[in-house]
């Protein structure tokens, strides 16, 4: 029993070690400099630029415009993150209670057409989603990058399926009270759908912070320039004996993991719950 409980344990610190690794290394190389690394490669060690490197990337302002810096940046992330996730989780719950609750003839067929779309990636319907924001004159704002990809068939299905396990005597006693369909959907189904928020709030808010493609396509303003944007715009720069600055890409790249760290951190019980629990 102890053996194959060290055995299991091992195999765990090697995966945190493999994942771990990558993430390691780029924050040890970050505390170099440029030429250093461009001359070395990949550093091991901790270096002697920290400080500088960090507090230039959060506040130094750079870009044509100079006016970018990366905590801008990184509250362009924070908003299409939670844009995404807020406005998916709404949908999606109001999408999976239709499904659910009202009968309608075809709620099957609708759920599946929703479904499928989970076979289509982002890239089939991303240059009709940027004709029909150009043509709504939504091009450079919050709006365009977050209301085209707000549909989403995963929330949906998990949400479908937490309704379905809740008990019908919730829903009688609730008519019986005189509770509408709103409040009914207020009320109950989602002070229990708690933990299922939580878990899609995880899912979605790392999928939006992520984002790289859309926000190419849908920003040429510098303003709304996210860290994913930041990070490739610095690797661009190659003019002449020029050498990117490969210490403040690196760093960019951990402060963008800082986020959703965190919010698994504060809501990985919930997150764990809500996708493993099923009797309510």
């Amino acid at each position: 029993m102890y053996k194959t409980k060290f055995f299991d344990h091992l195999i765990l610190l090697a995966g945190c070690l493999v994942m771990l690794a990558p993430v390691i290394v780029a924050f040890t190389t970050s505390t170099h400099s440029a030429p250093e690394i461009h001359q070395k490669g990949l550093m091991l060690s901790l270096g002697d630029q920290f400080g500088a490197t960090y507090h230039k990337v959060l506040f130094a302002q750079a870009g044509f415009n100079g006016k970018v810096t990366g905590l801008s940046m990184m509250m362009n992330s924070l908003i299409l993150g939670l844009g995404f996730a807020i406005g998916k989780i709404v949908l999606s719950m109001m999408a999976a209670y239709a499904i659910v609750y009202f009968r309608f003839r075809f709620s099957t067929l609708a759920f599946w057409m929703i479904f499928t779309t989970l076979l289509l990636p982002l890239e089939v319907r991303i240059l009709p989603s940027y004709q029909v924001m150009s043509e709504l004159h939504l091009l450079n704002s919050y709006t365009g990058l977050i209301l085209p990809l707000l549909a989403s068939a995963t929330g949906t299905f998990f949400f479908r399926q937490f309704f379905r396990s809740v008990p019908d005597e919730l829903l009688e006693a609730a008519r019986i009270d005189g509770a509408g369909p709103f409040k009914f959907f207020i009320d109950v189904l989602v002070p229990l759908s708690r933990s299922m928020i939580a878990a899609v709030f995880i899912i979605m808010f790392v999928y939006g912070w992520n984002q790289y493609l859309w926000p190419i396509l849908m920003t040429t303003d510098e303003g709304y320039f996210t860290l994913m944007r930041g990070i490739k715009q610095i690797l661009q720069v190659w003019v002449g004996a020029q050498i990117p600055d490969y210490n403040e890409a690196f760093a960019l790249a951990v402060l963008a993991l800082v986020p959703p760290v965190l919010i698994v951190v504060v809501f990985q019980s919930w997150f764990i719950k809500g996708l493993t629990e099923t009797d309510k």
